[in-house]
């Protein structure tokens, strides 16, 4: 018998203001890896991760996008067709979850109908330090927009590792088996086929009680 997974290739783009930690997230996904003083990205950087989820194979196919301004006008090439987004702040500076709204509310807007969003309050390392001076955006903030959307939510670090892995699998855990996929226009093909022959039937088919 056969043990081979079925690989669902997954677009997943990374979207947020500029220092929020993007990159070491995705480094630390990737990679198992941190680097204090990471260069910022120009543009966007290209990587791939696969993840064994239950029984599926999810390979993740991440853009993670510059967060200067002079950029933001490319993230329409990142996110169009994009299954997942990871929308990130840092929880130590207030503008970056503003910038974040923006990020939910334009993929809302432009991104595909289906795309799953999840919310990622980055440096969660630095309010474990000190909370009650460093934290500048309450978890109740984010949980809340996250709520209100209909977004996944995480505080992350990817200095500890904390959280990093747990996003990108509850993204996974939200993305259908191709099987199921296929069987569900299946099904709706063979209803739609259902729908023509009792159309095209006698009156008497016509009079049940739908």
């Amino acid at each position: 018998m056969s043990t081979n997974k079925s690989v669902t290739a997954v677009k997943l783009v990374l979207l947020g203001e500029a220092a929020v930690g993007k990159s070491s997230l995705v480094l630390r996904f990737v990679s198992n890896d941190f680097q204090e003083n990471k260069e910022p990205t120009i543009g966007a950087a290209f990587l791939t991760q696969r993840c064994a989820i239950g029984d599926k194979t999810i390979k993740f196919e991440i853009w993670d996008t510059a967060g200067q301004e002079r950029f933001a006008s490319l993230a329409p090439m990142y996110y169009r067709n994009a299954q997942a987004a990871l929308v990130v702040y840092d929880i130590t500076k207030p503008a970056s979850f503003i910038k974040a709204r923006h990020w939910v509310k334009e993929l809302h807007e432009q991104a595909s109908k289906d795309i799953i969003i999840a919310l990622v309050g980055n440096k969660y390392d630095l309010v474990e330090e000190n909370e009650e001076e460093n934290r500048k955006v309450a978890y109740e903030e984010g949980k809340q927009l996250a709520e209100e959307e209909g977004l996944l939510f995480f505080e992350t670090s990817a200095k500890s590792a904390f959280n990093v892995k747990e996003v990108f699998l509850a993204i996974g855990n939200k993305i259908p088996n191709p099987e199921d996929v296929a069987n569900n226009e299946t099904t709706r093909s063979d209803a739609n086929r259902v729908d023509l022959n009792v159309n095209n039937d006698s009156p008497e088919a016509n009079g049940c009680n739908c």
